[in-house]
């Protein structure tokens, strides 16, 4: 009865696990009866979340996950489970600051027991697999903490303040950049201190200026497009991975300090990440991919590749490109291309944002003004893709001046606050959880995507003037007040989504038809303005009045541009040069940060 037992066990355990007829690890999916399974089976539950473009994520599945002895282990006690983040936001949204590769141990139940980032070694994975076995109790890295959201919808001066000296504690003097353990922009770092620099603050010119001068030679020079990162807290030892959230971050943000700054080396980078997107990125069909892989194959690595000229790199191979059509990669493209379009006054580079555009509306839409994430949407739908085409459109609104990609805008903004709010606080990643246990009984809050949703509901009240959209910031802006205290990292997006919040954004509208050649003259200065929070209107008697008419514009008889700041609007200008000044003014007009309740 024992051997009968015993040869029941190993079945069981080779069936649901571990090896392939060659001796190679086998992984599963990730299904709904996971746990269920789990739980049948007494078996703890590893998650591989990689990427298809990570260089590491490579790295461990030739060593660590072909290694003999981490095999027998994950064969005796486990069902191993690789997802592909960039197809699974769900989950690469869950588990976002432990990657890639990421790795979570699960008990039976869904529990967390570790949480581990980046590259493991065989030897210390080993170690953790038989710690698991030995002791599942949940380790530091598995505790969370609950939000409760504040009762005002701005962050106390304590929390900001905090959270001010940890963004300027956290630059690093010496080479520049948000951190030094890895080298490459961050987003928000970024946005923040551009937006200083914009109200005249020295030391954030500086520090962004600094930060963009030195990440230039992550820009391949051959094939164009970014890196995704340095590593060795050195500028100049990248990894080759090309990413579309990059791409489209550099894109834009090279585009915005092209504006105000007026360096051509700003705008040559821009310009080199779009030729990239078009040139390797863009389907056939105007839609955009989602990444090209750091290494040509486990034998030919980055570092051997791109040194390589575009002759030497063709003969050897083409890295793989992941062919995947994501809204929310798309929304993301057509945000860099609008603000490259808006410091060149290119058509073609209009034309590739709007047939993207077109291309997600065609096939990724959902009933509502939602966005599905692709064509498999296991999970979904998120709310990533619906915030980010949400935006989108707003950038493409103030790039055209076609309401329609304003009521697309806004009907994001509605299934946004249909969908994914949370009543007691924040908004949801996902529409539905991913299971039934342990942490999947409820979806997760992801704390940039409560960022992203309150400055893209605040900016569409600013266009609207809809108390719905302004309550939706401030149900998110609430949850994140009420999270400053505990949040464990620099979360600069906070502080951007503070301000906006509390202050107008620059206003110009441009008052004329849209055939005159004045009025596109102007429109095209407004657009090139520097200015990263913007709201940019064109009125056209002919269409009737703006959705939010909160100023009266008069019929000079000829077109005229108008700026209004903290609630004080301009003398008409009716030349590029005039409408420069007038801005610039209106610009150093003292803000005022308003009480939110």
């Amino acid at each position: 009865m024992k051997l009968v037992r015993a040869v029941a066990f190993i079945v069981a355990s080779l069936a649901a696990t571990a090896t392939s007829a060659t001796g190679q690890l086998k992984w599963n999916d990730w299904t709904e009866d996971l746990f269920s399974r789990a739980t049948a089976e007494k078996r703890f539950v590893i998650l591989d979340l990689e990427a298809v473009w990570c260089h590491w994520c490579h790295v461990m599945e030739k060593t660590t996950y072909s290694d003999p002895k981490v095999i027998e282990l994950l064969a005796s006690k486990y069902i191993p489970v690789r997802v592909d983040q960039d197809a699974n936001p769900d989950l690469s949204s869950r588990y976002g600051d432990w990657g890639w590769p990421a790795t979570i141990v699960f008990g039976p139940d869904g529990t967390e027991i570790a949480k581990i980032r980046g590259y493991i070694e065989p030897e210390r994975m080993q170690a953790l697999l038989k710690a698991v076995i030995d002791d599942p109790s949940p380790g530091p890295s598995a505790r969370s903490f609950e939000v409760t959201p504040s009762a005002k919808a701005f962050l106390p001066e304590k929390e900001r303040e905090e959270l001010l000296k940890t963004y300027n504690d956290s630059y690093e003097d010496a080479l520049g950049g948000w951190g030094d353990a890895q080298k490459y922009i961050d987003a928000d770092s970024m946005d923040y201190a551009i937006s200083r620099a914009e109200a005249g603050d020295t030391d954030a010119s500086k520090r962004a200026r600094q930060t963009l001068d030195a990440a230039l030679v992550l820009i391949d020079r051959t094939w164009g497009g970014v890196f995704q990162y340095s590593e060795g807290g050195s500028w100049t030892k990248p990894h080759f991975e090309k990413i579309m959230s990059f791409q489209s971050q550099y894109m834009r943000q090279y585009s915005q300090a092209y504006a105000l700054w007026k360096d051509p080396k700003y705008l040559a980078a821009a310009k080199d990440i779009e030729r990239y997107l078009v040139d390797f990125l863009q389907s056939p069909d105007g839609a955009f991919y989602v990444s090209q892989d750091a290494d040509l194959n486990h034998d030919v690595d980055g570092h051997k590749f791109y040194p390589l000229d575009d002759r030497g790199r063709r003969a050897l191979g083409m890295p793989r490109i992941d062919k995947n059509l994501y809204a929310r990669e798309n929304g993301w493209a057509i945000s860099g291309l609008t603000a490259l379009y808006n410091v060149t006054d290119d058509p073609k580079i209009l034309a590739a944002a709007e047939g993207a555009a077109k291309w997600v509306i065609a096939n990724r839409a959902l009933e509502g003004g939602g966005f599905k994430h692709g064509e498999k949407d296991r999970g979904g739908p998120f709310i990533g893709d619906t915030a980010v085409m949400g935006q989108a459109f707003l950038d493409l609104y103030a790039a055209t001046g076609d309401r329609d990609w304003l009521k697309r805008a806004a009907k994001a903004g509605d299934f946004v606050a249909t969908n994914f709010k949370d009543p007691a606080g924040g908004y949801f990643t996902s529409k539905t959880s991913e299971g039934k246990t342990g942490v999947f009984a409820k979806p997760a809050k992801l704390m940039d995507e409560q960022i992203q949703v309150v400055r893209f509901m605040n900016l569409l009240d600013r266009y609207y003037g809809n108390d719905i959209y302004r309550e939706a910031a401030a149900h998110g802006m609430r949850y994140l007040a009420g999270a400053a205290a505990e949040m464990i990292r620099p979360l600069p997006g906070v502080l951007i989504a503070d301000d906006e919040l509390s202050v107008e954004p620059t206003h110009i509208t441009i008052v004329g038809r849209k055939e005159d050649p004045k009025a596109i003259a102007l429109d095209a200065t407004a657009r090139a303005f520097p200015a990263r929070y913007k709201r940019l209107e064109w009125l056209d008697l002919r269409e009737g009045k703006l959705p939010n008419p909160d100023v009266e514009y008069p019929d000079l008889g000829e077109p005229a541009a108008f700026a209004c700041s903290n609630r004080i609007c301009s003398y008409p200008s009716f030349n590029a040069d005039e409408l420069k000044k007038t801005v610039e003014q209106m610009a150093k007009l003292k803000v005022k940060r308003a009480a939110l309740n």
